[in-house]
């Protein structure tokens, strides 16, 4: 689930009035340097004293020395960073490499090293570089981690350099940055089997697709190494080319979680909120279902479909799984509290046939809301939900669970309707919720050991 960031090149600001980004650099010491240099030059003049004229050019001389070289020698400073992973669960850590490499034919003075990271990711890192000879490079690295999903602009990198007398400091902000997204923790499944399943295959089952007849078959253009017996003669009369039967397609099962971001649904903020708790389950679900060989995809209340490519938004066979899985986990990652009132936008989505499994995480629902979803139901070869009372997680304590049901006129319709539906108490592992969905739906008194999702 996680990618390595790449590594990008040189960048940096160019040229800036020269001279004037020279001398802005001038640190204390060299100030002072230079304006005794002039005062001794002026004094020198005044009393006629040669000597001391010679005193002052040099305190005068040297600063802007020193700056002239060091402007010089900040163009000729390589700059680069590495992310690794860049994409990281919620409390995991991602290390980023910095690398600096000195160009120029001259070996560079003191050189301080900070990179820009948000706060929420740690303390922002400073790193202190000593002489770096010509050709050199020297590599650094650091740590970030965050318990909040989201993605975090990392950059940009900045190079204080300093000459060897400390009469001048001048900074170089190089424009490359990377991005670190923190997913939703995801917690293993147990494997079991949820009747009311699609047709298809998951788990490494395969079903074909009937063929009603020859009237039936779309036929497509002859290819080069395809079998003669397959040939299809009445649609090669009728276009003039040969033509020959598709191969019968696999169908892969499908399965849709259904995530309920509605504001009015929730209560309460952070990483231990019943928010938070629905998101990760959903990407919890969405990584469980691809591992079993399911065509998955992410569905909002706000009628939001992802991936959103193949057959009705689901991940197609063009796309692998895993790419699928990423691109969900980013959608995950930044999704937010919506404005809807209600779940008819995810029904109007649902309602153009049969859904195959669905999987619902459901804030407070009302009647309303469980009438819409007992449509969803009549959609849905099997439905699952879970429900969270927003109102329990903010009374109890963290890390004590809860009452272990959500009662109330919502979750008696949802289970007329043919759900499903099991209530959330605060701390609850969404494994042993999976094993009881399971008990629930086949009515064994013990989880169910079958292969299945």
């Amino acid at each position: 689930m996680t990618t390595a960031g790449a590594v990008h090149g040189e960048g940096g600001a160019g040229e800036r009035g020269g001279v004037r980004t020279a001398l802005a650099g001038l640190t204390t010491r060299g100030r002072s340097f230079l304006a005794a240099g002039v005062a001794a030059a002026v004094c020198a003049y005044v009393l006629g004293q040669s000597d001391l004229l010679r005193v002052g050019l040099l305190l005068a001389v040297l600063p802007l020395v020193c700056a002239t070289v060091l402007y010089r020698t900040r163009h000729r400073v390589a700059g680069s960073r590495g992310l690794s992973p860049g994409r990281v669960p919620a409390g995991s850590e991602a290390r980023v490499h910095l690398r600096m490499e000195n160009v120029s034919r001259m070996p560079t003075g003191l050189l301080m090293l900070q990179d820009r990271v948000p706060y929420v990711l740690g303390p922002r890192p400073r790193f202190l570089l000593d002489r770096v000879e010509a050709g050199g490079r020297r590599e650094v690295s650091y740590r970030v981690r965050s318990d909040l999903r989201g993605r975090y602009p990392l950059g940009p990198l900045q190079l204080r350099l300093s000459d060897p007398f400390g009469m001048c400091e001048l900074t170089r902000s190089f424009s490359a940055h990377d991005t670190l997204t923190v997913v939703p923790r995801v917690e293993p499944l147990p494997p079991v089997r949820l009747s009311g399943e699609a047709k298809g295959y998951g788990d490494g089952r395969q079903r074909s697709l009937a063929l009603a007849g020859e009237d039936d078959v779309i036929p497509r253009g002859y290819r080069h190494g395809d079998d003669l017996r397959r040939v299809h003669w009445r649609s090669t009369a009728r276009h003039g080319e040969l033509m020959v039967r598709r191969e019968e397609q696999p169908q892969r099962a499908r399965c849709t979680v259904l995530l309920d971001t509605r504001a009015v649904a929730y209560a309460g903020a952070g990483p231990d909120s019943a928010f938070e708790w629905a998101v990760s389950g959903a990407a919890s679900v969405l990584v469980h279902m691809l591992e079993r060989g399911f065509s998955v995809r992410l569905l909002t209340d706000t009628g939001a479909s992802v991936p959103g490519e193949g057959a009705d938004g689901f991940a197609g066979a063009s796309q692998e799984s895993a790419d699928a899985a990423g691109l969900m986990m980013d959608t995950l990652a930044v999704v937010d509290h919506s404005d809807e009132a209600g779940l008819s936008r995810a029904y109007d989505v649902l309602r153009g046939g049969n859904e195959g499994l669905l999987v619902a995480f459901l804030g407070d629902i009302d009647e309303d809301e469980a009438e819409v979803l007992a449509r969803m139901r009549r959609r849905s070869g099997g439905a699952l939900a879970f429900v969270l009372d927003s109102e329990s997680w903010l009374r109890e304590p963290a890390g004590v669970p809860g009452p272990p049901a959500v009662s109330g006129e919502g979750m008696r319709m949802l289970r007329e309707a043919g759900w499903t539906a099991l209530g959330v108490p605060r701390g609850a592992p969404l494994g042993e919720l999976w094993r009881q969905a399971d008990r629930e739906r086949s009515g064994l008194a013990a989880a169910g050991g079958g292969e299945g999702p």
